[in-house]
């Protein structure tokens, strides 16, 4: 099942970069590099890469990635074995423009319903040993680090939100009034 180069049951991203003619100056010849597939998948062991090489936070919105940044995310990214190094200096901006879709994407029907969310200036980026940390309190299985991002961080919010005991609404806010009232009539032995 294929959209858009998203395979959604691998939750896999094939891109596939076309054969190039090339000349080579020194032997006066041209030579062809052949159209290559690759298969991606932004997940937490991609970021952890990432990060280990660039010592920065991959999720942080504070700064725009380099093309080389970009390129280097794409190859970690990279689950197809034995890919010619030259496939990633080929690669399209409208290629990369469909990689950030692929990251952007939405891999799961979770809905937390209306929230009040910060503006996202205001929120502090995340590191991949903070999302590890997580994975290890609420005792997710190490193996979900290479699912698709979104999908495990919709995990983890869920296990926050049933983690997090439920809020007293008004309603039983009211019952609350109404027993602590009682209490007192009892007490000072009067009627309202």
């Amino acid at each position: 099942m294929l959209k858009n180069g998203v395979n959604y049951f691998t939750e896999e991203l094939i891109l596939t970069v076309p054969q190039q003619e090339l000349f080579d100056e020194e032997t006066n010849t041209f030579f062809e590099l052949k159209e290559q597939s690759i298969r991606l998948k932004h997940s937490l062991i991609s970021i952890s890469k990432w990060e280990a090489k660039y010592k920065k936070q991959f999720l942080s919105t504070s700064y725009e990635k380099t093309y080389a940044e970009t390129i280097d995310y794409i190859r970690f990214m990279t689950i197809t074995q034995n890919v010619d190094p030259t496939v990633y200096q080929r690669i399209t901006n409208a290629q990369i423009g469909l990689v950030n879709d692929y990251i952007s994407e939405t891999m799961s029907g979770t809905t937390f319903g209306e929230e009040k969310k910060p503006p996202t200036r205001f929120m502090k980026p995340v590191s991949a040993e903070e999302i590890y940390y997580w994975m290890t309190e609420y005792n997710i299985p190490p193996e979900y680090a290479k699912w698709h991002l979104s999908k495990l961080m919709t995990l983890i919010k869920v296990c926050g939100v049933k983690k997090t005991p439920p809020k007293k609404g008004k309603k039983n806010r009211g019952a609350d009034y109404r027993a602590i009232n009682n209490a007192r009539r009892a007490k000072h032995k009067t009627r309202g």
